[in-house]
């Protein structure tokens, strides 16, 4: 029997790995299974544009996996039980189970409503498709009611920035109130913050700093202070949030439910699980973690498919960088930053802005498009084949 090499996920970690694994690996001894609950590939790092009301290109996954050799599930894993190197999915047929002799688990994040009532109710988010769309579909239904619409973004982080300018830029008639839990970029270096201000009063977005919010509700949000915010729409922005479905499995995972893995991407705990993207929890090469990204994204998953490829073939296992050098952020269309950080994590002084910065963010953004739509590009033609006979996994053993 073939290795089984299951990949959860085809976001830009996930679909990076099954598309190089393939390349990489002989079809005569292993095959590769992508399961994904979508049948297009998301661009994440453009969701916020998606909501402002512009068109983003959605590849669909069987063009991106074309002749790859690779088996695309279109369905939501529900359960992972490494014991029994089982997945369990739910599709419109009701789903089943999926066997695995390696599993690449890539499911990656999701908003975080950090347990403040009335989110889950009430407000908007950016971090997926359809709750995307239908922020998109309450802006337009706010713009026809005219002037005198207040749209919140709650979050002062990249996703919360990037929100609150691209609406404002794209929807000049709705009032953009950007609630800043403590001071406006306040992770970036002096001039990096004078620039976003600037910025933000040139297309007319309020921001409220060191303001905490403690709920929700339809039409307001109410602030620590005692403070009542009016909003037509809350655009929750807060953070993010891995699934459960790991730690529930019995995995080891941290206590937001990342997969503690080790410099290969190897969970710690069950050694036939390699965890990648922000699914991941791992120690980068300057001793801190590597947070949530679409940088972290390829990162990991290039030493997910080294380490993978080196294991099953019997070759070396190279450690790829595993860094996090800045932030790039649009500021709508027609303004960027771009802030590189030092070992320690922190801004370094010298930043870039403007519309120089913009173009290299959305030149990164293109080319993030363009690795993930052809994922075996660029790689050797000669594909590897496994050291050793494929293995017997945990339930052909029970059934024998």
């Amino acid at each position: 029997m073939k290795h089984r090499i299951v990949v959860l996920g085809a976001g830009y970690a996930g679909a990076y790995a099954a598309g190089t694994l393939a390349r990489r690996l002989s079809p005569e001894d292993t095959e590769v299974t992508v399961v994904n609950a979508e049948p297009d590939f998301v661009q994440r790092l453009r969701l916020h544009q998606l909501a402002a009301g512009q068109e983003i290109d959605a590849p669909q996954l069987t063009d991106v996996f074309a002749g790859t050799g690779i088996r695309l599930r279109l369905a939501r894993v529900t359960a992972v039980d490494p014991e029994r190197q089982i997945v369990a999915v739910a599709d419109a047929d009701g789903g089943g189970e999926l066997g695995y002799d390696t599993l690449v688990y890539a499911l990656g994040s999701h908003g975080d409503d950090r347990g403040v009532p009335g989110v889950a109710e009430h407000a908007f988010d950016v971090a997926a498709r359809p709750p995307a769309l239908r922020l998109r579909d309450r802006l337009d239904s706010l713009e026809k009611r005219g002037e005198g619409v207040n749209v919140l973004v709650v979050g002062d982080g990249l996703t919360g920035i990037e929100t609150a300018t691209e609406i404002a830029e794209s929807r000049p008639g709705l009032s953009v109130t950007l609630v800043a839990r403590g001071e406006l970029g306040a992770h970036l270096s002096a001039g990096a913050r004078g620039h976003l201000r600037q910025v933000c009063d040139r297309l007319g977005v309020a921001v409220l700093e060191q303001t905490s919010v403690e709920a929700v509700e339809a039409t307001r949000v109410l602030c620590a202070d005692g403070t009542a915010l009016a909003a037509d729409a809350t655009v929750w922005t807060a953070g993010f949030a891995v699934s459960s479905i790991a730690a529930a499995g019995g995995l080891e995972a941290t206590e937001n439910g990342r997969i503690v893995v080790d410099r290969t991407m190897r969970s710690v705990s069950h050694p036939d699980v390699y965890a990648v993207g922000d699914s991941g929890y791992v120690i980068g090469d300057n001793g801190r973690p590597l947070p949530m990204s679409c940088a972290s994204a390829g990162y990991t998953g290039r030493q997910a498919v080294d380490a993978i490829v080196g294991r099953l073939t019997g070759g070396k296992i190279a450690n790829t960088k595993l860094e996090y050098p800045g932030n790039h952020i649009s500021l709508g269309r027609q303004d960027g930053i771009l802030q590189m950080v030092d070992d320690e994590g922190q801004a370094k002084p010298k930043y870039m802005g403007g519309r120089k910065a913009a173009r290299i963010k959305a030149g990164i953004v293109r080319m993030s498009l363009w690795a993930t739509a052809h994922p075996t590009f660029g790689l050797p033609k000669r594909k590897h084949h496994l050291a050793t006979a494929p293995k017997t996994s945990a339930t052909e053993k029970a059934v024998a």
